[in-house]
């Protein structure tokens, strides 16, 4: 074109360029039988527009805000995707069918229709809750934002099912998904989604709540040992005062919840399972009745029990969000929302928590080779918690009760149910330190703790 032709605007198209491994979207012009006697030439000049993998700033495009979740899941939602331009801007660039491409944050994943997924989560056989609803998973992921900016850490997702939540931590940006999913049922559509990526998601057949049951020898998935897992997806051992290698995102299985907790304290104290490669942070749904006690207080003797004070101690615990039972799909034998009964507590929501543990958990006294007595320690102070803290102690060592007691500020009518976390540590390191204790009488139940839950080496 030389330069006096001229445009006329029905003449303009929009077209894309592939370039160094990077997309530009380019505003061409062409005319068709221009001449220099035409029109004025436009005064527009050509915009290009860098759509590099997941580096967008394309102004005139935006996702709109956050709609907040209703109390059920509502099938007439649809995710909001800034109308149909970002769809048409895709398909009249260029045909990406078939390539494996790097997420831009103007072309989005597709979350499927609400009814679609809603039949897929239906037809699972087990007790499950399902993320569904678009608004419910964007709003998980906004609390996951700064992580997911950050790109330091792994996301470990927990049975994502139809993969709403997937598709919208990808959406938002997330470097690395590993998708946990123990459904096979799930799997296919999942592993189409990670076939048309490049390396942000992986699917493994995998129950997160099942990682290193009791026993050993062959592991038939979903259960499987978590050496085996962090090992195939090439995830090292760290310090422990390392930034968090590996954030879990899901929904605390409602059968075995309390069970689990316990796993994780086990495990945790002792850098066994997940915590064996570092400070492991879970973002998880938990039932308001089991979060009630996980922050208890001392001195609340129907929900401060031996698991508030490990968790307080071992971790930072944060309420993010809390979210009525009936914004999740439920898939029960019976149907139904199958709300856990409560009478001590509420128990009307699931509490999205984030739990970090803490940098300064292990001492030179505490040692993962050590804290598993301490473990036992609280347990048996706590199980009376209307009984006198000098009384326990002397029970396992005649006459340290007071001295101890002293040391850490404590009256000698303290009751087991009044003492914090930190206190119990501090009274657990000055007995390690004491020549006039003997951990002898913990050693048998110690044992038989470990074997319990499947923690030991």
């Amino acid at each position: 074109m030389g330069a006096g032709d001229h445009l006329h605007p029905q003449d303009l198209q929009l077209s894309m360029a592939l370039c160094g491994g990077c997309r530009f979207l380019v505003l061409a012009a062409r005319s068709m039988h221009v001449s220099a006697r035409s029109t004025p030439a436009l005064a527009q000049p050509v915009r290009v527009f860098s759509s590099s993998s997941r580096v967008c700033s394309l102004d005139s495009f935006s996702t709109g805000q956050r709609r907040v979740p209703a109390a059920g899941v509502k099938t007439e939602r649809t995710w909001p995707s800034a109308g149909s331009a970002q769809r048409n801007l895709s398909a009249v660039a260029v045909s990406l069918q078939g390539q494996r491409r790097p997420l831009c944050r103007y072309d989005l994943l597709d979350l499927g229709e609400v009814e679609e997924n809603t039949r897929k989560a239906l037809a699972c056989k087990h007790l499950r809750r399902f993320i569904i609803d678009p608004s419910l998973a964007k709003l998980v992921a906004e609390h996951l934002s700064q992580d997911i900016e950050d790109g330091k850490a792994v996301i470990f997702e927990c049975n994502p099912g139809p993969g709403v939540l997937t598709r919208t931590l990808l959406n938002c940006g997330a470097q690395r998904v590993v998708a946990l999913e123990s459904d096979k049922a799930f799997l296919p559509d999942l592993q189409a989604l990670e076939n048309n990526l490049e390396g942000q998601l992986e699917v493994v057949h995998c129950d997160f709540f099942k990682l290193d049951p009791i026993g050993h020898g062959s592991m038939k998935p979903p259960a499987m040992y978590s050496e085996k897992l962090f090992t195939d997806l090439g995830i090292s051992e760290v310090p422990w005062t390392a930034d968090v290698p590996v954030k879990v995102v899901g929904i605390f299985s409602q059968r075995n919840e309390r069970n689990m907790l316990w796993k994780l304290v086990y495990a945790l104290f002792e850098r066994l399972s997940i915590f064996r490669y570092g400070r492991v942070e879970l973002i998880m749904f938990i039932s308001e009745k089991n979060y009630s006690k996980l922050v208890a207080q001392p001195g609340d003797n129907k929900s401060y029990q031996a698991v508030s004070a490990l968790f307080q101690m071992s971790c930072n615990i944060e309420l993010l969000h809390q979210e009525p039972w009936s914004s999740f799909v439920t898939t029960s034998r019976h149907g139904g929302l199958n709300i856990p009964k409560s009478t001590v507590v509420p128990n009307d929501h699931l509490c999205l928590v984030r739990i970090t543990p803490r940098v300064d958990l292990f001492t030179p006294t505490v040692t993962p080779f050590n804290s598993s007595t301490l473990v036992v320690m609280v347990k048996q102070c706590l199980a009376k918690r209307r009984g006198k803290l000098i009384e326990k102690l002397n029970s396992w060592s005649p006459g340290i009760g007071q001295d101890l007691l002293c040391q850490i500020g404590l009256s000698e009518d303290v009751l087991t149910g009044q003492v914090y976390p930190d206190q119990y540590k501090h009274l657990f390191e000055l007995m390690e330190k004491s020549e006039q204790f003997t951990q002898s009488w913990l050693y048998s139940e110690v044992l038989e703790n470990t074997k319990n839950t499947g923690c030991g080496s």
